[in-house]
């Protein structure tokens, strides 16, 4: 299904005359400099292509004749485009000048050969630089060293058009079978349509712009072991795509890759597409992944938002039935791995979404975002980004689009063992918890949004007491540094060893305060300890989950502004 609708998006594409899209024979590709020549076939100058960038340089895309560079490591020269070691004979720093000749003389031959064949003014232009250029005066051109790497194209002095886009030009690519060398093609059923016809020996062009891949591109498909041979069959003919269907999936990757309809989570790079033009295209990775730095498009992604939570369909997303679908891509050396892969309906998506956040959904400051970004979810997992765990970004984004898949347990206890490690009890975190232990259905009833004093949980309520006698001792010494920078991680896995001693500890806090506190903490106390019978010699996993958000319960409590005149004393929340 994922190289199908690949496939039915690359058709869709080609017919969008505002998608400069590589058509069967050609491949888009990054081109950072252009050969200008004048019209008697000498070098008039080497110049930059693209557009500069706060300080770099951003190369030009452009449609250009053949599949791909072809690869592997013999000469292998392209038509009217390639690398300056093939068109100019140069490469910096060359420690095989005796290889780089010969790239360049295999280019131009393979030039000169189609001179009269293609029989075009400006390509006949170009033939004669080739076969009057001398590779050792390539070090003199201006500039030369300074824009050496990446893929050069042709153009004549004073002529808008590049040669490679020449009427004669393309019309003699276009008459080619395919635009490559037919010999040899594997006859058999694509596995993609079924159909008969000449299968991919290579996938190709690769894909590129999957970040931590091989900046060359890599492969979805591909084989290169003889130990992964089966049948008789080598290489990519062990999973049989057709040439076309190869082409178009790989077109439609790299321009999905390139485009603003995808987002980096983790280390997954995620794409998504619809299988026909819709809003949702333009505004679903900000939605969940990105917001804009204009506060009238926030504004406005605010309020859909709000409406798919409630349960509306926002008009602003036209079709609902519009199928879409989401592809998870990371890196694994030269290939590329599916993490994830779904597909569903426009509503359908907008459903699993108001799931998502409504789980999410606990009661926060005013500086806390309704709807977390899922970059923001993954960041609490870990210290610095570098170390989210590779396969988390995956799970999220499953349980995301799909309210009956559970948020993955390695995202929970990810966020206990940071709340262990800093005591960092923070929104984000405890919102994860919340959404996990609903999802995965552990306890007798949901978790509310707000403190719940009637929970039967016995964790969650020795939560609630850790932050009463957290909030006790900073009203009583006014300091930074509390029980829960000493004794979080213990209280939270083995209460009955930390507890006696903090109860103990309180009546020395009780005894600082006023009388007009010390009253309203002791009856805290005492309504929390009521709902306890013991204290357990330690929690599980769900019972860490249950204290923490007793604890973030009952500490957003403390701060959230009473109906009556109640005499505690304020204080910034965690």
């Amino acid at each position: 299904m994922i190289l199908s609708s690949l496939a039915n998006l690359y058709d869709r594409l080609a017919d969008d005359p505002n998608v400069d899209l590589a058509r069967h024979g050609f491949s888009q590709q990054k081109v950072a400099f252009a050969v200008v020549l004048n019209p008697d076939g000498t070098l008039f100058q080497i110049q930059p292509v693209g557009t500069e960038s706060k300080g770099k340089r951003i190369n030009e895309s452009m449609v250009l004749l053949g599949s791909a560079k072809p690869s592997g490591s013999g000469i292998n020269p392209c038509l009217l485009w390639d690398n300056m070691a093939y068109m100019l004979g140069y490469k910096v720093d060359d420690e095989k000048p005796e290889r780089t000749l010969k790239s360049f003389e295999a280019f131009r031959d393979k030039h000169i050969e189609l001179e009269a064949v293609i029989d075009d003014e400006q390509f006949g232009i170009v033939c004669k630089f080739l076969k009057s250029w001398s590779p050792a005066s390539s070090a003199d051109c201006p500039g030369i060293k300074d824009i050496s790497t990446g893929f050069g194209v042709f153009k004549i002095r004073n002529v808008n058009e590049y040669v490679h886009n020449r009427p004669k030009v393309l019309a003699w690519w276009k008459s080619q079978s395919s635009g490559s060398d037919a010999k040899g093609e594997l006859i058999g059923q694509c596995l993609v349509t079924g159909e008969s016809g000449a299968l991919a020996r290579l996938h190709e062009p690769k894909i590129k712009g999957v970040v931590g891949a091989q900046s060359a591109g890599a492969s979805i498909v591909a084989f290169n072991f003889t130990s992964v041979d089966s049948y008789g069959k080598q290489q990519s003919f062990n999973a049989p795509v057709s040439e076309s269907i190869a082409f178009k999936y790989a077109n439609s990757l790299n321009y999905l890759l390139a485009s603003r309809r995808r987002f980096q989570l983790g280390d997954t790079t995620v794409i998504y597409w619809t299988e026909k033009p819709s809003p949702v295209e333009d505004i679903f990775g900000r939605l969940i992944s990105d917001r804009s730095e204009d506060s009238e498009v926030n504004d406005e992604l605010q309020g859909i938002l709000k409406s798919i939570v409630v349960g509306g369909f926002p008009a602003e997303l036209d079709d609902p039935n519009t199928p879409f679908y989401m592809l998870g891509l990371s890196p694994n050396a030269s290939r590329i791995s599916i993490r994830f892969w779904h597909e569903s309906t426009v509503k359908q998506l907008t459903d699993a979404l108001a799931s998502h956040f409504r789980d999410l959904t606990l009661v926060h400051s005013d500086r806390d975002n309704d709807f977390p970004l899922a970059w923001q979810l993954l960041r609490e997992t870990a210290r610095e980004t570098k170390d989210i765990a590779p396969l988390l970004a995956g799970g999220l984004m499953r349980a995301m689009l799909d309210p009956n898949v559970n948020y993955p347990s390695a995202l929970y206890q990810a966020m206990l063992r940071r709340m262990r490690a800093d005591r960092r009890v923070a929104y984000l975190r405890c919102a994860v918890l919340k959404a996990y232990l609903n999802r995965s259905h552990q306890l007798q009833r949901n978790l509310d949004m707000a403190l719940d004093e009637d929970r039967p949980e016995t964790a969650y309520h020795l939560g609630r007491l850790f932050a009463a006698l957290e909030k006790t001792q900073e009203d009583a010494l006014k300091i930074n540094d509390t029980i829960k920078d000493r004794f979080y991680g213990a209280a939270s896995a083995t209460p009955a060893s930390v507890f006696p001693r903090l109860i103990r500890l309180s009546q020395h806090h009780l005894g600082k305060l006023e009388k007009k506190y010390r009253i309203p903490a002791e009856k805290r106390f005492q309504a929390i300890c009521g709902k306890l019978d013991t204290f357990p010699s330690n929690l599980d996993l769900t019972g860490q989950g249950l204290f923490a958000l007793g604890y973030y319960h009952q500490r957003q409590d403390f701060f959230t502004k009473k109906t009556d005149d109640s005499p505690v004393e304020p204080t910034a929340p965690e």
